[in-house]
């Protein structure tokens, strides 16, 4: 239902842009050229069609060819079958036919465009040995048709309508269908049944390829080789005109219907013709007029009034609803176009080769020739025409001249008639700039004269323009501005100034002069320039040129009317209107097709009538008709989203159609894409797109002419891609979106969070089973730790128990050492006192003897003195000395052996008693000599042991 409405609304959108439409009978409408170079298919195009989303389809002999409005794609069949016909049923299906196969194509779930053959529906495989030439759909049913058999399809059955001859083709008349039969004539097809129109070979109907309908409800009907008929439902009626004898002669192909009032006719060799209702050709376009071919294979009118031309080799589009109409000098011999004028019914072309002009006939509503022919005696450049009160002015390279008709009167010799202008100080007087000055012109009763050139001034005069306080401007192409005065008889000059770059101009070159509004302005290529009198000086005029864009740089500008200008920017034309006060409305989109083709700095558009002008262009000339370009579309349509393809590694296509889809899940690995977007716009214009991807950037893009994006490393998530079009910086279409999905990696995918999910259970359920193992070994642990730090306790205890039961055995050896040292000491002591004991017997043995007088036998004396003399050396006492010496100071006695070994044993017994600390006394007793003995036995102890003369002997002893 909402396609339904849809095609109902474009359909009424385009009736409103088309109703009261008229097409023009002079030049030729645009032609848009399609070849084969464009679209990349076959030579031919058998067939044309357009579906409800404004996408363009031909029967091509390489396949079915669709155009968007921006992208060309062929569809191929098996064996890369010539499709012949095709047929949108503005429901998505396309239906085709070719040798032997017909069906329809259609976007499947996926949106991409997929064929479904019919063919298997037909019982007798032998009747589809044919190429089906026509396919036409009313309503639930499809009509194919081949020379031998009508097939309708209908619910999904194939019904075969079938004749006693052989047909032609099958032609549609509004609701009504008719085919030729190869012998008896006309049919008409009513369901399933043919019936036979009678009186149709009678009449010479023979051969009919178009029928169509009028708007009293006759019917043309079109024949290959007899012309045209005129069929009121019974009868045929030659159609005696000039366009019956036209397609007798370049045998008429096809027709459509055009405007609901004009008629197109493709031929086999000369192109189209369009009539009027009335039999009258009002429009013949074939090559030398813009096609790319004269054999035209196929028509089809299009929604918006687009004649589409299928031909032998590539595709035109015709722009019947322009308002630019073109006359082409293909021949070449007006030469360059320099100026152009319409004056009493003729047409006059200035060139570089001279004044041109034919007859201008365009009232009587029959298609404007043309036959120029060039003036007599006006061989050479003509630089303009302007027209003043009834008098033609030609302005040639070899002076000025009058135009009358077809012959040109001398008015001055001044040679290079660059420009004419009308004085404001005296409005019967023109001023006229030159190749060497300025020439004024008198108005007369009988015209205008020749009255002198100013003297004073020779400068070339390409720009001239009055100011309101009579000052007149001249532009020099090189020196700059000059600003004249003249005398009040205004025959010489009276002051010059010459104004250049030091006086505020950009430039020396390149400043023209025009006037704008009762404004005089300059302008160059930085933009607009106006006079400033208090300073003397130029300043940029920025209200102007801020308003006015890219055309600000303009080199020329020309009158259209009160408040409408041309402004020319070196070949781009725009037409400006000022009649709203502080607003500029600027229109140059219409006219993109203009560009590079006017004389660049000596372009020249003239106003023939109100809302028409005459524009000329290199090769001929340009009609513009402003009202025609006023009717515009209300609304357009929506910008399709067409092909998505995957860019990540190579080209994969996703979708063909994303208009038609919002379900796309597009898999991470493939998240850079491309979106390819169109407007089905089949105008001149300039069409700018603006998208922004919502999900990953909000914001609107800048306006671009280009129609596809790419996005590269999309993050994963939803989006809504939205575009929107502009046509010609003006209206804008409504938003269309394609919504996708960039599904999540696999690690962030619904499988992967189910994963994840077991993976943390599995996780805490391992942790706790790890939690408690590591709280049992950290139990064990602490357990361990307890009997180590008891065990290491008890070990601390048995060392401090050792320790002070090692103290106490070293306080009990320390105590055994000083008990024995004591005893050492004592026995020595004990020794001494016995020695001492001893002397002093063995004294007193010897006094005894002295006193006496009775003497003592000696042997009793000495044996006396012996055993006192043994008792003092006796050995045991130094050997039970030695023993208590050693367990007191072990091995001190094997240290000085080790270290002195020549020490003999007394020198030992000396140093057991120095370490002692005994006196010399003492040891003198214990070793039986004297104290004086005592002293050189140190003295040769000291020797022995090598003792430095202040080291202490007792000192060196006790520290052993």
């Amino acid at each position: 239902m909402l396609k339904g409405f849809k095609i109902i609304f474009i359909s009424f959108l385009c009736f409103n842009f088309c109703y009261g439409q008229s097409i023009q009978n002079v030049g030729v409408p645009y032609v848009e050229n399609f070849s084969k170079a464009q679209y990349l298919s076959g030579n031919q195009n058998w067939s044309i069609t357009k579906d409800e989303n404004g996408v363009m389809y031909f029967g091509n002999s390489k396949g079915l060819l669709s155009f968007n409005g921006q992208v060309w794609q062929t569809h191929k069949l098996s064996h890369d079958l010539i499709i012949r016909s095709v047929a949108a049923d503005l429901k998505g299906k396309i239906y085709t036919g070719g040798f032997g196969e017909f069906g329809y194509w259609e976007y499947n779930k996926k949106a991409i465009l997929t064929y479904h053959s019919l063919t298997h529906l037909v019982f007798q495989k032998e009747k589809l040995k044919n190429e089906i030439w026509k396919i036409h759909i009313d309503k639930n049913r499809v009509y194919f048709q081949t020379f031998a058999n009508i097939f309708i399809y209908q619910n999904n059955k194939i019904e075969t309508v079938e004749g006693t001859e052989s047909f032609l083709f099958l032609l549609k008349s509004k609701d009504n269908y008719y085919i030729e039969g190869s012998n008896k004539g006309l049919y008409q097809l009513k369901g399933n049944k043919l019936f036979f129109i009678k009186n149709s070979i009678e009449a010479g109907v023979r051969g009919v390829l178009t029928i169509l309908p009028l708007p009293n409800g006759n019917m043309i009907v079109g024949t290959a080789k007899n012309g045209l008929f005129l069929f009121d439902g019974e009868k045929f009626t030659p159609w005696a005109t000039q366009a019956s004898d036209f397609l007798k002669t370049y045998q008429l192909n096809n027709g459509a219907l055009v405007f609901n009032n004009y008629f197109a006719f493709g031929t086999i060799l000369n192109g189209v013709i369009i009539l009027d209702d009335k039999g009258e050709i009002v429009q013949h376009i074939n090559k030398s007029s813009g096609l790319q071919n004269n054999t035209v294979l196929s028509l089809f009118t299009d929604d918006c009034e687009n004649l589409w031309a299928g031909l032998d080799n590539g595709i035109d589009r015709i722009e019947l609803n322009s308002p630019l109409y073109f006359f082409f000098d293909k021949g070449g011999q007006l030469g360059t176009v320099y100026s152009s004028i319409i004056y009493k019914d003729k047409i006059y072309l200035g060139t570089n080769q001279g004044l041109y002009y034919s007859d201008w006939n365009v009232s009587n509503g029959k298609r404007q020739t043309f036959n120029f022919k060039i003036i007599p005696n006006s061989q050479g450049q003509v630089w303009e025409l302007a027209l003043f009160d009834g008098v033609l002015f030609c302005g040639h390279n070899t002076g000025t001249f009058q135009v009358i008709s077809d012959k040109i009167v001398k008015l001055s010799s001044q040679s290079g008639g660059w420009t004419i202008k009308r004085m404001n100080t005296d409005r019967n007087k023109l001023i006229q700039g030159t190749y060497n000055g300025l020439v004024i012109y008198d108005k007369t009763p009988s015209g205008y004269v020749y009255k002198k050139t100013i003297k004073g001034f020779n400068e070339a005069s390409r720009y001239v323009e009055q100011d309101t306080k009579g000052n007149i401007w001249v532009s020099h192409p090189y020196k700059g501005v000059f600003k004249v005065v003249l005398h009040d008889n205004q025959l010489a000059v009276k002051s010059k100034v010459t104004y250049d770059k030091d006086c505020g101009l950009p430039s020396t070159y390149g400043v023209n002069i025009f006037n704008l509004d009762q404004k005089v302005v300059f302008s160059s290529d930085l933009g607009f320039y106006t006079y400033d009198e208090i300073i003397d000086k130029f300043i940029p005029y920025q209200i102007l040129n801020d308003k006015l864009g890219s055309f600000k740089s303009s080199n020329k500008i020309i009158k259209a009317d009160v408040k409408r200008y041309w402004f020319i920017d070196h070949g781009k034309v725009a037409l400006v209107n000022f009649s709203k006060p502080g607003e500029i409305r600027i229109d140059s989109s219409k006219f993109s097709v203009l560009n590079a083709k006017m004389v660049q700095d000596y372009e020249n558009i003239s106003k023939i009538k109100n809302e028409l002008f005459l524009i000329s262009i290199d090769d001929g000339f340009v009609l513009y008709n402003s009202l025609k370009s006023t009717l515009k579309v209300k609304e357009l349509p929506q910008v399709s989203i067409n092909k998505v393809e995957n860019i990540t590694s190579g080209t994969a296509v996703i979708t063909e159609k994303a208009s038609l889809r919002n379900d796309i899940v597009i898999p991470y690995g493939s998240n850079s894409i491309s979106i390819a977007y169109s407007l089905s716009y089949y105008r001149q214009g300039t069409i700018k797109y603006q998208y922004k991807l919502k999900g990953y950037a909000d914001r609107w893009s800048a306006w671009s002419v280009l129609s596809q994006k790419d996005f590269t490393n999309l993050p994963y998530g939803n989006y809504q891609f939205i575009v929107r079009a502009k046509v010609n910086d003006g209206r804008v279409s409504k938003e269309s979106v394609f919504k996708f999905e960039i599904s999540p990696p696999f690690y962030a995918s619904k499988i992967a969070w189910f994963i994840y999910l077991l993976l943390i259970i599995a996780g805490i359920y391992l942790v706790r089973v790890w939690y408690f193992k590591k709280l049992k070994k950290h139990e064990n642990n602490i357990q361990l730790k307890l009997k180590s730090e008891r065990d290491e306790h008890s070990k601390k205890e048995a060392l401090v128990n050792e320790q002070k039961l090692i103290k106490l055995k070293n306080e009990k050896l320390v105590t055994e050492i000083e008990s024995k040292s004591r005893e050492v000491t004592n026995s020595a002591m004990n020794i001494v006192y016995k020695n001492e004991l001893l002397q002093k017997i063995k004294e007193e043995i010897s006094h005894l003897k002295d006193s006496k007088d009775d003497q003592v036998a000696d042997g009793q004396l000495k044996r006396l003195q012996k055993i006192i003399d043994e008792s003092m050396n006796d050995e045991r006492d130094w050997n039970l000395f030695e023993t208590s010496f050693n367990e007191t100071h072990e091995n001190f006695f094997k240290k000085l052996k080790i270290d002195h070994p020549d020490l003999v044993p007394n020198d030992l017994k000396l140093c057991a008693y120095l370490r002692m600390n005994m006196s010399s006394k003492e040891m003198a007793s214990l070793l039986n000599i004297s104290v004086r003995g005592v002293e050189i036995r140190r003295y040769r102890l000291r020797k022995k042991l090598n003792l430095l003369h202040d080291k202490n002997l007792n000192e060196f002893l006790i520290e052993l």
